[in-house]
């Protein structure tokens, strides 16, 4: 009994060095013990923590018990002395066992929260890196834009002359063309006037002769 609590002491405190140090011994340890805390995993530990505690207590009580019969008897047995210093050695050990236990169970939850919350900043930063390059980019183009619109105003400045130009030369044509239309129905009606003109001498001569 005593050989194995001192091994399980041993294999505790090793793991406990394990997380310490970034090594792969101590990956492989995270992942076991992540791989014990599911499933069924959680329900053994609860289990031999209960069967320790059971031990623990059993050995307290021995111990109690030795030592009420010592103060009874008023003398001290040889025997008793090295029952009771087993069975303390005993719970010192059962009790460095739990503690030790309790400490591997927080670091590894630690450790794990630590890595989550790295991940997380990581992300984070990535996220916020991918903002500021989208601004910047965003912000490059905007200024592009603004030079583009800049340089575009004088030729449609220009361009607005250009066609208010040639607004007012299409509206000379038109009002060209409106006279000439109208000088073209002088010239037809007097065409057609000196026509029946014509006509009307012709029809006086053949009937003269």
């Amino acid at each position: 009994m005593l050989q194995l609590l001192y091994a399980v002491i041993f294999g505790e405190m090793l793991m406990i060095v394990s997380f310490l140090f970034k090594t792969p011994l101590r990956k492989l340890v995270i992942v076991l013990l992540g791989r014990v805390k599911r499933g069924r995993g959680p329900v053994v530990v609860k289990t031999v923590a209960a069967t320790l505690l059971v031990v623990l207590a059993s050995s307290f009580y021995t111990i109690i018990k030795i030592k009420g019969r010592t103060l009874e008897l008023g003398i001290v047995n040889p025997t008793d002395q090295v029952l009771m210093s087993k069975h303390m050695l005993e719970a010192s050990l059962l009790g460095f066992v739990l503690f030790l236990s309790l400490m591997i169970d927080r670091l590894h939850h630690y450790i794990r929260e630590l890595r989550l919350l790295r991940k997380n900043l990581e992300a984070d930063k990535k996220r916020s890196l991918s903002f500021e390059d989208g601004k910047n980019g965003r912000a490059e183009e905007h200024k592009a834009l603004i030079e583009e619109i800049a340089t575009l105003k004088p030729k449609v400045k220009k361009l607005e002359s250009e066609s208010e130009v040639k607004g007012s030369k299409a509206k000379a044509l038109e009002a060209e063309v409106e006279a000439l239309k109208k000088q073209y129905e002088g010239f037809h009606m007097e065409y057609e006037r000196l026509l029946a003109d014509n006509q009307n001498l012709q029809s006086q001569l053949e009937a003269k002769y």
